[in-house]
C-alpha cells in the first residue's frame, strides 16, 4: 500500500498528492498548483513549497511528476518542483489533441510543437511502470476532455477530474474533446476496480450540507452513492442530466491562463524584449 499525503489549495479548490513507496522512498506527485493571482498577474510558489518541505522532511525521492490531464483551474506547479526535485513530468498521449485546439485558439503559431514533447513521457492506455517496489498502471478515461488519465498505484486510485466527491458528483464533459458518453464509460471503468480500492479526487467544491473538503473515498462508497453516476444509473439518463448541467456552467475563472500554460508541461511563456512574460486573452473567441 503506498503512502499518500495530500495538500488542498482552497483558492482553486485543488488536491495534489504525493504518493510514495514505504520500502523505498520512491514518490510521485500527482496534480502540483503553481499559486497565481489573475487580478496581479503575479505568480508564487506556496503551495508546491509546502510540497517540497514534505518531500524533504520524508526522505522521499521524486521519481515522477504526474498529470492527469491539461488542467483549466490551475497552473501546473510541475516545472518548478522538477526544478527542485527531479522527476519526470508525465501526461496521456492525447494531450496532442489538446494542443491542436488550444495552440490554435492562443495563435501559438509554428513554434509551438503539437506532439507532446514538452513533457518527458506521454502514456498510452495500459502502460505500467514501477514506483519503487510498487506497480502502476495507467488508464485512459476521457470524457471530461480527450486526455484524461487516471492512475493505479497500489491498492490507490487517482482519477483527477473524472469524478468527485460522492455527494458531489462527476466532472462537466462541455470541454472541447468532451464527450458525457465517454465520461460515463470511463467512469464505469474505473468502478468496475476492487470496492475496497481507495479512491484520491484532484478537486472537491464542497457539496450543500458539508462543511469540511474531502478528496478521498472508495470505489465502492462511488458505486454506492455517487448521486450522478451510482450503481444501476443508465448510460443515457446520465448523458441528459450532465449536458443539462453542463448548460448552466460558467467557464471556470483560471481557464484561458491556466491551459495556455498546462498544454506546455507548465512552462511559461519566455519573456519578451522588456524582459516581461505575458499571457494572452482572446477576446471573444470562448
Amino acid at each position: 500500500m503506498p503512502v499518500v499525503a495530500t495538500f488542498f489549495d482552497p483558492v482553486t479548490f485543488t488536491a495534489s498528492h504525493v504518493v510514495h513507496d514505504p520500502a523505498t522512498g520512491a514518490a510521485a506527485i500527482i496534480d502540483p498548483v503553481l499559486d497565481y493571482d489573475p487580478a496581479a498577474g503575479r505568480i508564487s510558489h506556496g503551495s508546491a513549497d509546502a510540497i517540497i518541505a514534505h518531500v524533504e522532511m520524508e526522505g522521499l525521492r521524486v521519481e515522477w511528476l504526474l498529470e492527469t490531464h491539461a488542467h483549466a483551474d490551475h497552473l501546473s506547479a510541475a516545472p518548478y518542483l522538477q526544478r527542485k526535485l527531479g522527476g519526470k513530468i508525465a501526461i496521456g498521449r492525447e494531450i496532442r489533441r489538446v494542443q491542436d485546439v488550444f495552440g490554435a485558439l492562443f495563435n501559438a503559431g509554428p513554434q509551438f510543437p503539437h506532439d507532446g514533447s514538452q513533457f518527458d513521457r506521454l502514456f498510452d492506455d495500459g502502460d505500467g511502470f514501477t514506483l519503487g517496489g510498487i506497480d502502476v498502471v495507467v488508464l485512459h478515461v476521457p470524457g471530461h476532455t480527450p486526455a484524461d488519465l487516471a492512475y493505479v498505484i497500489g491498492d490507490a486510485v487517482f482519477a483527477g477530474d473524472t469524478i468527485f466527491m460522492p455527494d458531489y458528483g462527476t466532472a462537466r464533459a462541455d470541454f472541447p474533446g468532451g464527450d458525457a458518453h465517454q465520461l460515463y464509460r470511463s467512469i464505469r471503468r474505473l468502478l468496475a476496480l476492487p470496492r475496497d480500492a481507495r479512491l484520491f479526487l484532484c478537486h472537491d467544491y464542497k457539496a450543500p450540507d458539508r462543511n469540511e473538503f474531502r478528496w478521498e473515498t472508495t470505489i465502492g462508497a462511488q458505486r454506492d452513492a455517487n448521486i450522478h453516476v451510482h450503481d444501476g444509473v443508465a448510460e443515457e439518463v446520465f448523458v441528459a442530466m450532465r449536458r443539462a448541467r453542463d448548460a448552466t456552467l460558467g467557464m471556470p475563472t483560471l481557464i484561458l491562463p491556466s491551459v495556455q500554460v498546462n498544454m506546455r508541461a507548465g512552462q511559461l511563456p519566455d519573456p519578451e524584449a522588456n524582459g516581461v512574460r505575458y499571457l494572452k486573452i482572446p477576446l471573444d473567441a470562448v
